[in-house]
């Protein structure tokens, strides 16, 4: 099936796609209200995580339940359609390299689904701040 608009507008379209999203920035306000300091989107770390703490080896990925292909909420779209399996597949082969690579060189990773920040984002925060601080708890014992 054949595009509907030019490759100029395509091309447009593509680029006005934000690498942050609003449910990020939502999550990282509620961290940065309860005191936790991190970074977002670490160029220098592989898959850039959404939030970071190089100090304490903590990766932190909010996955959209479209990019990520989510098995409860995930959709695609009706046309391109073998454009759109191909790049939603790499998305999930990127996504177990990354984990692989974080899991393997002692970070604390934590990957969390779009769908869970819109049921309960009180719940995701608390979880996140439990998960930094254990993270810290164990940094600090290998010290």
């Amino acid at each position: 099936m054949t595009d509907t608009v030019s490759k100029e507008q395509r091309r447009k379209n593509m680029q006005a796609i934000r690498s942050q999203s609003k449910l990020e920035n939502r999550v990282s306000r509620e961290l940065w209200k309860r005191g936790i300091r991190f970074r977002k989107n670490d160029k220098s770390l592989l898959g850039k995580p959404d939030i970071s703490i190089k100090k304490y080896k903590v990766a932190i990925f909010i996955d959209s339940c479209f990019w990520h292909a989510c098995k409860l909420h995930g959709s695609k779209p009706k046309s391109n359609q073998a454009y759109w399996n191909k790049k939603l597949a790499r998305n999930k082969e990127r996504d177990i390299i990354v984990t692989e690579y974080y899991n393997q060189n002692g970070w604390f990773l934590k990957r969390v689904w779009e769908h869970e920040i819109k049921e309960d984002i009180q719940q995701v925060v608390n979880d996140l701040v439990t998960f930094i601080e254990y993270a810290k708890q164990q940094e600090s014992l290998t010290e």
